[in-house]
């Protein structure tokens, strides 16, 4: 397969969705938490214990009995009611997104493909519609969809044969390094996300080929 990309080292860009393309405000489940006496953080640390958040990336379940899930695993320190209460914070977290990531994503996708990978819930198309971006990518890869989560390698080879690319030439961005490295094992220009600078960094090339 001929470069894409007229020089730069990746015909393709793979990118992660949460903490990467936005980022969630917890103030308020924090707030509802320390009013119940709880370590902030404590909703969190149940909602995503794997045995719960598992069934809802891969599709089992949906975001209500995601709730249930974690109201039961609240009940006890907290009252019922109060444990509802958080697990429905947690859902209704607000969120924005980096427009300095969307940018960079934007011009990328001008030059090649792009695909957003995500581990998430039923929800992120209707999200990604909220935030005006339901056009920005070639494709949304949902692990609730498709019922495949990172860093499973079949999710990454799905979202390369999507953009129509091997994996060694796609880059691969994430703000998780378990996830970063299983891209790496195949082949992939892995990119382990912290800030809008390092992305930036990593399309340099892109950019400088064009």
């Amino acid at each position: 397969m001929a470069d894409r990309a007229g020089g730069a080292p990746f015909d393709a860009v793979l990118c992660d969705v949460d903490n990467v393309l936005r980022s969630y405000d917890p103030s308020g489940l924090h707030a509802l938490e320390r009013a119940a006496g709880l370590t902030e953080g404590t909703t969190m640390k149940v909602a995503f214990a794997p045995d719960v958040i598992e069934p809802v990336l891969l599709g089992r379940v949906d975001q209500q009995e995601w709730v249930r899930a974690i109201a039961e695993g609240l009940t006890g320190p907290v009252p019922e009611a109060t444990a509802w209460e958080l697990g429905t914070a947690l859902l209704e977290s607000p969120f924005a997104a980096d427009r300095t990531v969307v940018s960079l994503l934007r011009r990328a996708r001008t030059r090649v493909p792009l695909a957003l990978v995500s581990n998430a819930n039923l929800r992120l198309e209707d999200d990604l519609d909220v935030m005006g971006l339901s056009d920005l990518a070639d494709h949304v890869v949902n692990s609730a969809r498709v019922g495949l989560a990172k860093p499973d390698p079949r999710i990454y080879r799905l979202a390369a044969s999507l953009v129509g690319v091997r994996p060694e030439r796609c880059l691969f961005v994430d703000d998780s390094e378990e996830n970063v490295t299983a891209a790496a094992a195949l082949g992939m220009r892995a990119l382990h996300f912290r800030e809008a600078a390092d992305l930036e960094r990593a399309l340099e090339p892109l950019f400088r080929s064009a």
